[in-house]
């Protein structure tokens, strides 16, 4: 049974700003509780279940910020929690919607916090609650920030690649400059790396149609990846235009698919080769699960998203995912490496064997999400701590 959950908002060990076509992705200062990550741990059965996740507005696609996940988890989700059991994943789900609609950031850190739980109260890794480990080793993908000039776009490429054995690389496009200069750095990029790394593009919706066809057209030949996200979220007669004219390369949904109506929305219009998972948007794992059997039986593949920044605990939910899915459903690589301290280390985890290995990472094998936090760090850590129960 369910007795307690605590709400830690905490801080992050460096500030990060990247750019994105909808705006600066910005940790925020360090005196600010705005944009830092909210970790709960869900007190049950004589276990304790961590789930971390950070939200990534202000400058994104999605609504939720610190304060409001907070708010949702103090004030609707725990509340209701108390008292269920651990193990009534679908029931908690649906009191997630009947209690209050949207809020798939809180809702993400709650069901993972109850998966870590479970696996703890079981002697079992997430992975073995969820589907099993179809992949034990998981190949990772870099996602890469726009930049003032493209030199720093190289840079940044080149360390994934040299330093971290990454062989999937994401370019962030719909540069202010146009789609010309989007091409530039895609040319530029792949002029650096060779031809033995897979390249992928994100607009974040920041293209229009017409945009998206000049771009691709000239991408293709170049040794395009995959396309991801190029226009508006909800137009689905769009997608399924670039992807017929994509000839091939693969088109993968992400702002376009927050729930599971909207998968369903997107297989059935068949605007896309592939939908991203990001725990974070979609609202947990267990929720992940139920869009991942949309898109097997409508013959659409995965991918796992989400950046993971700092937290080895969102990182390592994102891995049981991916790991529970077979690789024949799954399109591309893992984009979590920012949360295997890689870019800077997780403040709560700093020291652990959790982390990139020639461009993988291995599923964590141990009870619950496998991810040990430092109660003392957890301590010093913490810029806000409430309790429910």
């Amino acid at each position: 049974m369910i007795e307690r959950i605590e709400i830690h908002v905490t801080a992050l060990s460096a500030r990060l700003k990247r750019i994105f076509a909808s705006g600066t992705y910005d940790t925020g200062p360090d005196d600010s509780i705005t944009s830092k990550p909210v970790l709960v741990k869900v007190h049950a059965d004589g276990v304790v279940g961590y789930g971390q996740i950070r939200p990534i507005s202000p400058g994104h696609f999605v609504a939720d910020t610190t304060q409001s996940m907070v708010a949702a988890i103090r004030e609707f989700y725990g509340p209701a929690m108390i008292g269920r059991s651990l193990f009534d994943s679908e029931s908690i789900n649906e009191m997630f919607d009947n209690r209050l609609a949207g809020n798939p950031a809180a809702r993400a850190v709650l069901d993972i916090a109850v998966r870590d739980a479970q696996g703890k109260a079981l002697g079992r890794p997430v992975h073995d609650l969820i589907g099993g480990c179809c992949q034990p080793c998981i190949p990772l993908e870099w996602s890469v920030s726009m930049a003032e000039d493209v030199q720093t776009v190289i840079d940044e490429s080149l360390r994934a690649v040299q330093e971290f054995g990454i062989r999937v690389l994401c370019l962030k496009m719909a540069d202010r400059r146009g789609w010309r200069h989007d091409v530039k750095v895609f040319e530029a990029v792949r002029a650096a790396v060779g031809d033995g790394v897979m390249i992928g593009i994100d607009p974040n919706t920041g293209w229009t149609l017409a945009d998206s066809l000049l771009a691709i057209a000239e991408l293709k030949p170049m040794g395009l990846g995959y396309i991801e996200q190029p226009i508006e979220r909800r137009d689905l007669r769009g997608l399924a235009y670039i992807r017929q004219a994509a000839g091939g390369v693969p088109v993968m949904a992400d702002e376009g698919v927050f729930t599971l109506q909207d998968a369903w929305a997107l297989a059935e219009a068949r605007a896309v080769d592939a939908l991203c998972i990001k725990l974070y948007k979609v609202g947990g794992l267990t929720a992940g699960k139920k869009i991942a059997a949309v898109a097997e039986a409508a013959n659409v593949q995965l991918n796992c998203g989400g950046l993971a920044v700092q937290s080895q605990l969102e990182a390592a939910a994102g891995a049981h995912f991916y790991a529970s899915t077979p690789a024949a459903r799954m399109m591309g690589a893992a984009e979590f490496v920012f949360g295997l301290n890689a870019h800077v280390k997780d403040p709560l985890c700093p020291e652990s064997e959790f982390r990139v290995r020639n461009g993988h990472v291995d599923v964590p094998k141990g009870p619950g999400l496998g991810v040990h936090i430092d109660e003392a760090l957890l301590k010093k850590n913490t810029l806000l701590h409430e309790q429910v129960g």
